[in-house]
């Protein structure tokens, strides 16, 4: 959303996507669409581009906006847990497209995220795989360690979310945390701003 946010903003002639997002959106709400669905229908305002052309846009995204929105309390989480010798991996449902965006944070050594393909350096919605949320999100991370061939004490890793979709992650680490979660929960909530 944010991302279709930006592109409006910078164009306005983009407001006509907006019917397509409220459609989708409505269909998910309704469960007529799934998460691939949706994303993949969403995402119609940069059908088509080119890679190189989308890797300038998302660069400007990060730059004006994505980085002014991020938890001061993350980066500082972040530095951290890197002095203290961890390895900092952000998963998320979000396109891998503009969350490698990410790269620039110094601690960050790896971003998971939902895949799409491009055909012939140009951009074409659909999906590579699965939405890399929930149960996807430990299969992917999983994945990764077994193919750079790292071994992960799971008991002493830390896994910070702000939603309970995320709960497959946080059950698979012995420090989990909750952020900025509004309900009760067994799970430790730290508010971060």
């Amino acid at each position: 959303m944010e991302l279709f946010k930006y592109v409006i903003k910078n164009d306005k002639r983009n407001i006509r996507f907006l019917p397509r997002a409220i459609y989708c959106g409505s269909m998910y709400a309704l469960r007529i669409y799934d998460e691939r669905k949706v994303k993949e229908g969403f995402l119609k305002f940069i059908d088509g581009i080119k890679e190189q052309d989308l890797a300038k846009l998302v660069k400007r995204f990060y730059d004006e906006k994505l980085k002014t929105i991020v938890y001061e309390d993350a980066i500082n989480m972040m530095k951290k847990l890197k002095n203290e010798g961890y390895d900092i991996y952000l998963i998320s449902a979000s396109p891998e497209f503009y969350i490698n965006e990410f790269y620039n944070i110094k601690e960050v050594d790896k971003i998971i995220g939902t895949k799409f393909n491009f055909r012939d350096g140009i951009f074409t919605r659909k999906m590579d795989g699965y939405n890399c949320k929930g149960k996807e999100k430990v299969r992917r991370l999983k994945e990764v360690l077994k193919d750079e061939k790292i071994e992960v004490d799971f008991k002493e890793s830390y896994m910070f979310s702000d939603s309970l979709s995320d709960k497959p992650l946080l059950d698979l680490v012995g420090k989990p945390y909750l952020i900025n979660y509004r309900k009760k929960h067994n799970i430790e909530i730290l508010k971060w701003k």
